[in-house]
């Protein structure tokens, strides 16, 4: 078995772990109120969208996202959250270094004597979620789950439809289709980037993600028999209507975001075997990306 194959199936009970996690880390993650920020790079990037924006629907502070060499050195936070798989990725350690002494910093990682981990104030380990494949998949969702519970959402509905996800079948067979547009609406559009991601990275297949609003704003277009569409949590009606009268096939099934995430994962190694890919190990991608 692929190791990214285990990882996957490891998710639901992975998410009940992290939630159990969350009062203990409570202290270290932005409290209500508080002006936060939350970088990464790739999938982490993805992961800083989704919680920046969740903790601003639920009212608990201003919260940006932003890519870890992209934090606005203009504007001022209580606190900002730097997530790194590895804890070696050049550009939040770079950022870390750079906000020392002037805004309180927490990493969270799966590697607890990394170079992010040291340069940041606090520490959350999710080691037990760590990877072997370069494709990230458990620890992403894992963070998530963290997250998700610190600012107030309860998981025993993610976790049972992750579950589910694991043995519920695929929309199609994945080679079916030459686009995959993953849509989002709020929280979720950083979780269809991440979609996204996996199916480009580990399929190098034609990928696109947006808010849900902004697809009929030109990228529909581009759509027509042999897309598939997905919705990752509430998508407008109407948006995916007028996708459908394109001839794309359609996924609306309203389960927790973070378990469609899960059955896209799936989907994307189902596509790179049957282009005789290994989604372990994508081309042109290392575990982190550490520059001189």
């Amino acid at each position: 078995m692929r190791a990214i194959t285990s990882e996957i199936a490891s998710q639901p009970a992975l998410w009940r772990k992290a939630a159990g996690l969350a009062p203990a880390a409570a202290g270290m993650l932005p409290a209500p109120g508080e002006p936060a920020a939350a970088i990464g790079c790739g999938t982490s990037h993805h992961i800083a969208l989704a919680y920046a924006a969740l903790r601003e629907e639920k009212n608990l502070g201003t919260t940006d996202a932003a890519i870890a060499s992209g934090l606005s050195p203009h504007r001022s936070y209580g606190r900002v959250v730097a997530i790194s798989r590895s804890g070696t990725t050049t550009e939040v350690l770079r950022t870390l270094e750079g906000l020392k002494g002037r805004t309180a910093t927490v990493a969270v990682t799966a590697v607890p004597d990394s170079p992010v981990a040291a340069a940041a104030d606090d520490t959350i380990v999710l080691d037990f979620a760590d990877e072997q494949s370069v494709v990230q998949t458990r620890f992403a969702t894992t963070a998530l789950a963290l997250l998700r519970a610190h600012v107030g959402d309860r998981l025993e509905a993610a976790i049972a439809d992750g579950e589910a996800a694991l043995a519920r079948a695929l929309p199609a067979g994945p080679s079916e289709f030459t686009q995959f547009v993953f849509l989002g609406q709020g929280w979720t559009v950083g979780l269809a980037n991440e979609a996204a991601l996996k199916l480009r990275e580990a399929a190098s297949a034609w990928t696109e993600a947006y808010p849900a609003m902004e697809y009929r704003h030109g990228p529909i277009s581009a759509t027509g028999p042999g897309t598939l569409v997905w919705a990752l949590g509430a998508v407008d009606p109407g948006v995916l209507a007028d996708a459908a009268d394109t001839g794309a096939i359609i996924v609306n099934e309203g389960s927790d975001p973070m378990a469609e995430l899960v059955r896209i994962q799936r989907m994307a190694v189902e596509l790179a075997e049957a282009q005789g890919l290994d989604p372990d190990h994508p081309k042109h991608l290392t575990r982190s990306v550490v520059l001189p």
